[in-house]
């Protein structure tokens, strides 16, 4: 029986940066928000926290500050997957070393695989440490899909656990081959009600940097069968999703919290500021939802 390493709503966080690295004072402020504020776990280094512009040190500073300054509150899940199956190892380990909830890795992207150069990836990941092991599947990015049938294969592994699934064509497929104890978490904040209503157990969010409340309760009314409430929540929510998706996420992400007073920072290259017409979306979206 596989361990749920959470249920309702994950925060992807953004990471604010300075000209010279990580600013952990604004982080730590971020973190505070995502427990008072209901988020039930916290995903550090992941896309939406520009893990691929990061060097090592600052990967793993940012995982380890993460998981002293949660302190147990709630689940850590640290991204360190990349295209290079020792590099992951190495970032996986060191997770699991400083305290790490579980770990968060992506399909390999650019050199791709094959279905069976998956299995093998992550199978050898996942034996090198103790903590379990969420797959991402976000083909967009990685020109790849996790097809079902590998899914059903890796969740033969004791500790690979759960998919964060951005692809919601296969979500059934992907259920009928793992079982219930196995966890799918919505990748996409426009489906998280109906990757619920498939047996989904949450989502990891990109909205929940702005809105964290509001995405947790969502998933709890649906949780609790107030079926409507928690659709109305995401309809509600669609205008703010489709903002922060105008452009490359986490651009238009940052753009919306420094919009809302937070001073996360720009993006690093090669992400550049959103567009004048983006944060037009932005701010619309932000005024209706009393936020701005």
């Amino acid at each position: 029986m596989k361990n749920e390493i959470f249920r309702g709503s994950g925060v992807a966080i953004a990471t604010p940066f300075t000209d010279s690295g990580i600013n952990y004072t604004k982080l730590e402020e971020l973190l505070e928000f995502q427990v008072a504020n209901s988020t039930d776990a916290i995903v550090i280094c992941g896309t939406t926290g520009e893990s691929s512009t990061m060097t090592d040190d600052e990967h793993k500073a940012a995982i380890k500050f993460a998981v002293d300054t949660i302190a147990g509150r709630i689940p850590v899940i640290a991204g360190t997957g990349v295209n290079d199956t020792s590099h992951a190892i190495r970032l996986s380990t060191y997770a699991n070393e400083v305290g790490a909830d579980a770990v968060l890795c992506v399909s390999p992207y650019y050199n791709k695989t094959t279905q069976p150069g998956l299995v093998a990836h992550f199978t050898k990941i996942a034996n090198s440490i103790q903590v379990p092991m969420i797959l991402y599947n976000v083909p967009s990015r990685t020109n790849m899909n996790i097809d079902p049938g590998t899914v059903g294969e890796l969740a033969k592994v004791d500790n690979i656990v759960a998919i964060k699934e951005c692809n919601f064509t296969q979500v059934a497929e992907i259920i009928c081959q793992t079982g219930s104890d196995f966890s799918i978490y919505s990748g996409e904040d426009g489906v998280v009600v109906p990757m619920l209503s498939m047996g989904g157990k949450g989502v990891i969010s990109v909205m929940a940097n702005i809105v964290p409340k509001q995405t947790h309760d969502m998933c709890e009314l649906f949780f609790n069968g107030d079926l409507v409430a928690s659709r109305e929540m995401q309809l509600r929510l669609t205008p703010l999703v489709k903002a922060i998706f105008a452009e490359v996420s986490p651009i238009p992400l940052k753009a919306a919290m420094n919009l809302l007073g937070m001073d996360v920072g720009e993006c690093r290259l090669p992400l550049v500021n959103a567009t004048e017409p983006t944060v037009g979306k932005l701010k619309i979206a932000l005024q209706d939802l009393g936020l701005l």
